[in-house]
């Protein structure tokens, strides 16, 4: 006797936990998760500040920092947006569904195994932190160990936000089985995040504000400011869940339960096709036609080699030529017009584009721009800094799906037979995604322009403008497009270099925010700049310096980039072949 079948569902489960713990993404988000961990614990505010390390309102403190921050509500797309267009893309949809699968047990089976592998990363941040209690240091100072504080605020801060996200993500990717549009989804959550507290919940009463709110971060504890240093209070304190708070989490289990039921009838399994009960041969009938050579050849292959042989036939010097500058200059105006098209084609650019430009100009349209020392450099350096955090995204964005989209249209093997040198498909993408970003950069200028102007704080300085975004913005493309290209080159897996890119931002972010921002690890000299030193100011000829350096580090970076690429030599082939002659004896 056989061993009953799994169900549906746990089948699925299975194969999903199984499919993720073969890929890189799932064990560097632990790592990276892990790190973090020990940099929070002993560089945090407790530390600072003489906390409990391990203290109720600490554990309550770090968990929500971690929800939001780190990039979680992106690395949420990245394991949540295509478990099933995964099978589509792959094309063994029609045998899974020849499987007495229901719509049910698969739609589940997909989410939660995706989610479980989701918690499983989660949970490195909390365990590491569980963990260290039994590691105490001279620096810190430690409470009693605990444990069930940890799983409490995970559960309730973590797990619980992050399941109505990634529904989210997943119902998006489902239903449109476009990847491209659930990664633009998650790379506009911070701004769409942050305009509905500023711009809705904002002018709610307290308890709606709690209970509207998916990350519950308004339902934190605050510390006032006269309690900062009082370690005796602070380490005192029992975060409680009030009855709001369970309402709220109430709230986004159902919402999730609702957009699950929206997959459910949204989403069909195609019908498997039926046997009929007889076949159909089909010949050629009379009515087709057939077409015969004026003169048919009669004889066999003898025959044309004896008249080959009767007269003297000289086989052409064949040349294929794909050599020279010019020859190449043409592949890459032609590969460059291949690239523009696939832009154009992205459904996401609709999107991210138009949502970026407003966030960069939130800020100088809505609210009062102080001089600095003029208004239109107050303005243009406003939007220039806003518009960094939206460039450095779209960059890594469409760079890594634009190396990347070959393979998913299975025109790779095509690509690499043709003889295009590799720099002419790399240089191709790079310059497309600067272009891109170039794009965006401009069109901000230039509204901004507008709005100084709509606002009439002139005069309008030109030459302002044009040294800001010149002198920072446009070398920081170059060198954000350079290095977005050398990482996908060398990562070689899109998850990975998502989870990598992302990573190695917050944590450069965070070492500026902490006042470490050498100018060698700030290249795009975050917070290190001002109008007056573009000027001519003290710090002239230092951002200078700096702006020589980074154009180095990305001719570096594309050198890096054309010697990884894993490609089959591009260099241009050349047929030559003797002419032979055969006579008659």
């Amino acid at each position: 006797m056989t061993s009953p079948l799994k169900s549906p569902f746990a089948a699925i489960f299975s194969a999903e936990v199984l499919f993720n713990s073969k890929r890189v993404a799932p064990y560097f988000l632990i790592l990276l998760f892990t790190a973090h961990s020990v940099l929070w614990w002993g560089w945090s505010a407790a530390a600072s500040y003489g906390w409990g390390t391990n203290s109720d309102l600490n554990i309550a403190r770090n968990l929500g920092g971690f929800s939001f921050l780190l990039g979680l509500p992106i690395f949420n797309a990245v394991i949540m947006g295509d478990p099933v267009i995964r099978n589509f893309r792959a094309g063994i949809d029609p045998l899974i569904f020849s499987k007495p699968v229901s719509r049910a047990g698969y739609i589940l089976g997909k989410f939660f195994g995706n989610f479980f592998v989701l918690v499983c990363c989660m949970s490195a941040f909390m365990l590491t932190m569980l963990v260290l209690q039994w590691f105490p240091s001279s620096r810190l100072v430690l409470l009693p160990v605990r444990v069930f504080p940890y799983f409490k605020h995970f559960f309730l801060l973590v797990v619980i936000s992050h399941l109505f996200l990634a529904v989210v993500y997943f119902a998006v990717g489902t239903l449109t089985r476009n990847s491209k549009i659930v990664y633009g989804i998650a790379g506009a959550f911070y701004p769409v995040y942050i305009s509905y507290q500023l711009f809705l919940l904002k002018n709610l009463p307290p308890s709606w504000r709690v209970i509207l709110d998916p990350l519950m971060m308004g339902g934190s504890h605050p510390i006032p400011a006269d309690k900062w240093h009082d370690a005796d209070w602070i380490n005192q304190i029992v975060v409680r869940y009030s009855s709001v708070m369970i309402a709220n989490r109430a709230l986004w289990i159902l919402m999730t339960a609702v957009c699950l039921t929206i997959v459910y009838f949204r989403f069909a399994i195609a019908e498997r096709p039926q046997q009929s009960s007889f076949s159909t041969l089909n010949l050629s009938t009379a009515a087709d036609r057939v077409y015969y050579p004026d003169q048919p050849v009669t004889g066999d292959d003898s025959a044309k080699r004896d008249f080959h042989e009767k007269v003297g036939v000289v086989l052409p010097e064949v040349h294929r030529l794909t050599e020279g500058i010019r020859a190449n200059l043409k592949r890459l105006v032609a590969a460059l017009g291949v690239e523009f098209r696939l832009l154009r084609s992205e459904r996401s650019i609709v999107v991210i584009m138009p949502l970026a430009v407003l966030i960069s100009v939130l800020e100088v349209a809505f609210w009062q721009v102080a001089p600095d020392p003029t208004y239109s450099a107050g303005y243009a350096g406003n939007t220039a800094r806003s518009l960094l955090l939206f460039m450095i995204g779209i960059t890594v964005f469409y760079t890594v799906e634009a190396m990347h989209r070959d393979r998913d249209q299975r025109i790779e093997p095509i690509l690499r037979s043709e003889p295009v040198p590799n720099y002419v498909l790399l240089i191709s993408k790079f310059i497309a995604t600067l272009l891109l970003t170039l794009a965006l950069a401009g069109l901000v200028a230039l509204i901004t322009i507008i709005l100084q102007a709509a606002k009439h704080n002139g005069p309008i300085e030109l030459m302002a403008h044009a040294k800001i975004y010149f002198v920072i913005v446009v070398p920081n493309a170059i060198f954000m497009a350079a290095a977005a290209l050398s990482l996908s080159v060398l990562v070689r897996d899109r998850y990975l270099t998502y989870a990598l890119a992302i990573g190695l931002c917050a944590g450069l972010f965070y070492l500026y925010t902490q006042g470490h921002n050498h100018w060698l690890y700030n290249p795009l000299l975050f917070q290190l700049w001002d109008y007056g030193d573009l000027s001519g100011g003290g710090k002239h000829s230092y951002i200078l310096w700096n702006r020589i350096y980074i154009s180095g580090l990305a001719a570096l970076f594309l050198s890096f980039a054309h010697f990884w690429y894993q490609r089959a030599s591009g260099t241009a082939f050349r047929f030559d072949r003797e002419p032979q002659r055969r006579s008659v004896e």
